[in-house]
């Protein structure tokens, strides 16, 4: 399902400098900033059925005590039919049809996503934040649509998170990606007996990107289709390793 402005809003971001953004469809957001005057910004998507407070208490433990002056972004995705899910309305980033190569991908949907991803960028902008300050995380479709956003964004990001994920739309990315972030720092992490989405997805999809060029960082852990504490340590370090 793609909002019914989602095409003209989508190309309306894709060639306006930040500052000129209309905020029309910006996301309900929980922000947590671990300092007065957070210098750098984290953009952090849930996955399918979540929302913006699946991964909040990950933040002390990537900044414990206030040592650093983050501020950690959590939007709540639109509620959307997703046709896997025999069309119950959920949050979700973009429809999902199923869970191999074979199954249509929805273009509109990532359209969308990626417009409503680009205003988020544009507001930190607007609150002191510039995009080469800016890591884009995500977590299973959130990684998705971060994967999808960074490569294709006009600007140099600070860097990507993209966790328990695939590369989607992986054919038109030659076409479609940007020199800006060509080398941007990309953290994949995938576990090793993933059911909901195979490691083989993950491993498929750093080939991919390393193919084109890009730098990818990548972990893989002894879990399912979640987030375990050996890997938050590593995206701490990551993390700190970029933004410090």
């Amino acid at each position: 399902m793609m909002h019914k402005n989602a095409a003209t809003v989508k190309s309306q971001v894709a060639r306006t400098p930040w500052h000129l953004v209309p905020f029309a469809h910006v996301l309900d957001t929980i922000d947590i900033e671990t300092a007065p005057n957070p210098n750098a910004a984290i953009i952090w998507l849930h996955g399918l059925g979540a929302d913006g407070h699946d991964f909040e208490p990950l933040v002390p433990e990537i900044v414990p005590g206030g040592e650093r002056a983050w501020r950690f972004v959590f939007p709540h995705a639109p509620i959307r039919p997703v046709s896997l899910n025999g069309g119950i309305p959920m949050r979700a980033w973009y429809d999902l049809k199923g869970l191999d190569r074979r199954a249509t991908e929805d273009l509109a949907g990532f359209w969308d996503a990626d417009a409503r991803v680009r205003e988020l960028i544009a507001r930190e902008a607007t609150r002191g934040i510039l995009p080469a300050r800016v890591v884009l995380a995500g977590f299973s479709q959130g990684g998705a649509v971060s994967l999808y956003t960074a490569p294709r964004y006009p600007e140099r990001l600070a860097g990507v998170l993209a966790l328990s994920c695939y590369l989607p739309l992986s054919d038109r990315l030659a076409m479609e990606r940007v020199a800006a972030n060509q080398d941007v720092p990309i953290f994949m992490a995938h576990g090793q007996s993933d059911m909901t989405l195979s490691l083989s997805f993950g491993l498929e999809s750093r080939d991919q990107l390393r193919r084109l060029g890009y730098r990818v960082d990548w972990h893989e852990y002894p879990m399912g289709h979640s987030v375990c504490m050996p890997e938050v340590a590593d995206i701490r370090s990551f993390l700190h390793d970029l933004l410090d």
